[in-house]
């Protein structure tokens, strides 16, 4: 079983340096346009390019985990079918990912501020540390890429089609997920036929960063399930 890391809007698959080391043999690929040349704009191309990697690196029996952003490209391969998947985690997903005209706003207008300004939005406890790492990570991968996730996530909708999902899904959110509250986990659950949700006491939306052991535990049950 091979679990593969999505990562979300502005960042690489550095944000799961918890889960890598807890997984020998896991994957989590920078999407293009965030380390490397391409400017995808649609969680459509990134699923291409997803479905693309896992292709190119011959993986077998994959678990797909995507975080926010990610969590919307692991939906919609979980709805083309076209990836032989064992599972998918939505780690603070949703199936639809509207976003706030002013966080697009204040990032076309004063990028490094605007980031600054969502990345207190993205842990329970927004630490002066965690939220420097956020608007680093945001601001290594740039403000025009960073604004085509936004914009990505926001076109983002596939809620009248969750019943069309027929692998093993986890829904996992933090208690205080600003981003994507526990009611987006709990609406796959209830949507999703045979979802699980899952919600982390005293985490936010980068659960897997605030509370990477706990999160660590759910993915490792549900991964074992899948087997």
């Amino acid at each position: 079983m091979t679990a593969v890391f999505i990562h979300g809007a502005g960042f690489t698959g550095d944000a799961f340096e918890g889960q890598l080391k807890a997984f020998p043999g896991s994957r989590a690929p920078n999407l293009p346009g965030h380390t490397t040349l391409g400017a995808p704009a649609s969680i459509s191309e990134y699923a291409d390019w997803t479905e693309q990697f896992i292709l190119e690196q011959n993986l077998q029996d994959v678990v797909l985990c995507g975080h926010s952003m990610g969590a919307a490209v692991a939906l919609e391969m979980a709805l083309r079918g076209r990836a032989a998947l064992k599972g998918v985690v939505l780690l603070g997903g949703g199936a639809r990912l509207r976003v706030a005209p002013a966080i697009l706003e204040g990032m076309e207008r004063n990028f490094r501020s605007g980031a600054r300004y969502i990345a207190g939005f993205f842990f329970a406890d927004p630490t002066e540390e965690r939220v420097d790492w956020a608007v680093s990570s945001m601001v290594s991968v740039g403000r025009d890429q960073t604004l085509r996730d936004y914009r990505a996530c926001d076109a983002f909708d596939v809620l009248d089609r969750l019943d069309e999902i027929s692998v093993p899904l986890l829904a996992l959110t933090g208690e205080y997920d600003k981003m994507t509250p526990p009611k987006y986990a709990h609406a796959l659950g209830d949507r999703v036929p045979g979802a699980q949700a899952r919600i982390i006491p005293g985490a936010g939306h980068f659960v897997m960063v605030e509370r990477p052991e706990e999160t660590n535990a759910l993915l490792r049950t549900f991964i074992s399930g899948a087997a």
